[in-house]
């Protein structure tokens, strides 16, 4: 079962079959370095690197930023996902359809 409201649906993914070599600690974005970072136990350097990828693809440096926090903090995904404000409405939309196609894509 996939937990598509939670920022933490990336951590719930299989690894795929192929091995992926990860990017180095200088070259890795904000969202890999802060997979890298946490304490999930699904978190890897490949699954880390593969969100990443689809996170270049798919959200700005912004949106990107703002996640990154998520895996420190995932109370603040909550926070985002239940604010009213029109931003946070449209980064959660964002950030949703970054969650399922990194999910397809990584999976």
């Amino acid at each position: 079962m996939r937990l598509l409201s939670t920022s933490l649906l990336v951590f719930s993914l299989a690894l795929p079959a192929a091995v992926v070599l990860p990017a180095t600690q200088a070259e890795a974005g904000r969202i890999e370095r802060a997979c890298n970072a946490s304490d999930r136990r699904a978190a890897n350097p490949a699954l880390c690197s593969c969100i990443q990828r689809v996170a270049d693809q798919m959200l700005t440096t912004r949106d990107q930023r703002k996640a990154a926090r998520f895996f420190r903090d995932p109370q603040r995904a909550q926070e985002v996902r239940k604010s009213d404000t029109p931003a946070d409405d449209a980064f959660w939309s964002r950030w949703r359809d970054y969650a399922r196609s990194a999910a397809d894509i990584c999976n």
